[in-house]
């Protein structure tokens, strides 16, 4: 599905606390030896930016070989950083799914503060604003005033939603969305289920239910499961992330709050330890504050050769 169109300057404003810290900090280290200093100086950066102890090594030992192989005598080391940080997140699909068959079935899972419902408004709005016609499932009964919160949300965007009662089975919600998905023949279907700590077994065991219900009546579904994890909690997502992807097969990162944190660079720690693509970030609170995950852009909205 190509209905985001990522611009390098929202990044930029969006990631204003990131760049403020780590790109100010890197620009100091322009026209310097690349001694051991540096290198330090650098490693110390990146750790403080989030971007994880397997990165970090990895782009410190990096520029470690090319100083020792003499590859560095006319390389500028911003330019040599930007490029082994978009090595690191090239590869991957980060396109969103899309049925042949519609509808798309798309779950949306996440603990409780991440900003999953919001998260929810704004692929509703985006797909909504490409002409895609789009149901909602408020399968979040778990949560005192969840429901509330998407049905207004759907208000507010124009969107049909399916509920039930605060408590009730989400399964079953799940499953009377489903049917009047495939009744309506709305290309997409999303579904909003109730924040979870990834320790929370029985809870857990629900989201997979709720997966199991979507493949019994739609083929391959769900096509997509995204995982909306909150940037400013930093390292504390891995393990988020690691517990989901046991249970229901994550597919993707939704990555909230990005704007609100100055360690953007947890992205970086994120894909390289869990192996799972970022294909959304969330940069501001309006519904149109989300962009698609563009590493070209991400890294060059970091490093910015041109300040």
């Amino acid at each position: 599905m190509g209905l985001f169109t990522a611009t390098l300057n929202a990044l930029r404003s969006g990631l204003s606390k990131t760049r403020s810290s780590f790109t100010e900090s890197i620009h100091a280290l322009r026209g310097r030896t690349l001694d051991d200093e540096t290198l330090d100086e650098l490693e110390h950066l990146l750790i403080t930016a989030d971007v994880g102890m397997q990165t970090t090594n990895a782009i410190i030992s990096d520029f470690k070989n090319a100083v020792a192989h003499g590859e560095l005598k006319n390389r500028d080391l911003l330019e040599l950083l930007e490029e082994k940080l978009l090595e690191r997140l090239k590869g991957k699909d980060r396109s969103l799914a899309s049925a042949d068959n519609p509808p798309t079935t798309m779950l949306v899972a996440g603990v409780n503060g991440v900003g999953k419902t919001t998260s929810v408004a704004k692929i509703s709005k985006a797909l909504k604003d490409d002409g895609r016609s789009v149901l909602l499932a408020a399968a979040d009964t778990f949560r005192a005033g969840a429901v509330s919160q998407l049905t207004t949300w759907a208000e507010r965007l124009g969107i049909d939603i399916i509920k039930g009662e605060q408590g009730s089975d989400p399964a079953a919600v799940t499953f009377d969305a489903v049917v009047a998905a495939k009744a309506r023949q709305v290309d997409v279907l999303l579904i909003d289920t109730a924040g979870r700590l990834h320790t929370q077994e029985p809870l857990m065991r629900q989201l997979e239910k709720i997966k199991q219900v979507t493949s019994k009546q739609i083929e391959d579904a769900p096509h997509e499961v995204l995982l909306v994890l909150d940037a400013t909690q930093g390292q504390n997502t891995l393990a988020q992330a690691k517990k989901f992807a046991e249970s229901v097969n994550v597919t993707g990162i939704f990555l909230s709050k990005l704007d609100g944190t100055a360690r953007g660079g947890i992205v970086f720690a994120i894909e390289d330890e869990t192996g799972i693509p970022v294909k959304l970030i969330g940069i501001g609170e309006r519904p149109e504050d989300v962009e698609p995950f563009d590493p070209e852009s991400f890294v060059q909205s970091l490093v910015d050769l041109g300040s």
